[in-house]
């Protein structure tokens, strides 16, 4: 299912490749950058979020709007390391690293960056729960479990599914349909999940996950959900967001910490 990155029709690609020399590509700040977003791929493939050689991670590199690392393509989510991420421009062009991004990697990910450069980090995935619940009618989440409540207010819908993302006009839209929301669930598709840094881009990645898997338990009972009050829901999800940053930082941490016992 998925695209080696050929032609960059409409993507903006006509200047020569960059010389990586012109910028500070293995940095520490870089370095750190390329082991936290390894570490991701890592723990979804454990989650089972991965599909395959399918679906993609990026996160601009710091100070930078204009170059993010992102997988290459041909590796399934458990073989990604830091050294094998690659860092690309906006345009196409690989700065750094063997290979090329999945042809739907580029399109969705530079889209998307170039578009809100205040997120730092973007994860695509087609995870078995969320992902089922992208395939009904309606909104996805329903607001009748706790950890649905940390996304009350910050999810999109994308009703349009209009095939893979394989030029930028895609990859605008889909950044257009996910707008100022963090989340946006992709009807008939997946999810794109973003945030601030890698570590709530992630901390959001899992518990999405965990809000869809315990929801269609539910649903699977046959018993009418008992949802939250609009107001309750409001109030729950600005008391999880003021502790956010600090939380996710606190997950990726030891994420990392299990990464490294695991080595």
């Amino acid at each position: 299912m998925a695209h080696t990155l050929h032609a960059l029709a409409g993507s903006g690609r006509s200047a020569p490749r960059p010389e990586p020399s012109a910028s500070n590509l293995d940095s520490d700040a870089v370095a750190q950058t390329r082991i936290e977003l390894a570490a991701c791929f890592q723990a979804a493939a454990r989650h089972g979020f991965d599909e395959g050689i399918c679906n993609h991670f990026s996160a601009l590199l710091p100070g930078r709007d204009d170059l993010f690392l992102v997988n290459p393509y041909g590796y399934a989510f458990s073989e990604i390391t830091a050294e094998r991420l690659l860092i690309c421009d906006l345009d196409g062009h690989v700065l750094a690293g063997q290979g090329q991004p999945e042809a739907t990697a580029f399109f969705i990910h530079a889209r998307l960056h170039r578009a809100r450069p205040a997120l730092r980090a973007a994860f695509h995935t087609h995870m078995p729960h969320a992902t089922a619940l992208s395939m009904l009618e309606g909104a996805p989440l329903l607001w009748a479990g706790q950890t649905a409540l940390k996304f009350y207010g910050r999810i999109a819908v994308d009703e349009d599914y209009n095939g893979l993302a394989l030029d930028a006009a895609e990859g605008d839209r889909i950044a257009a349909a996910l707008g100022t929301a963090d989340v946006l669930f992709l009807k008939n598709h997946g999810v794109m999940v973003t945030g601030p840094d890698i570590a709530q881009a992630w901390d959001d990645l899992y518990y999405l996950e965990r809000a869809a898997q315990v929801q269609l338990k539910a649903m699977a009972s046959g018993r009418a959900l008992k949802p939250v009050a609009p107001d309750v829901a409001q109030r729950t999800c600005e008391q999880m967001r003021a502790g956010d940053a600090q939380s996710a930082r606190a997950h990726l941490d030891s994420l990392l910490r299990t990464l490294r016992g695991h080595s």
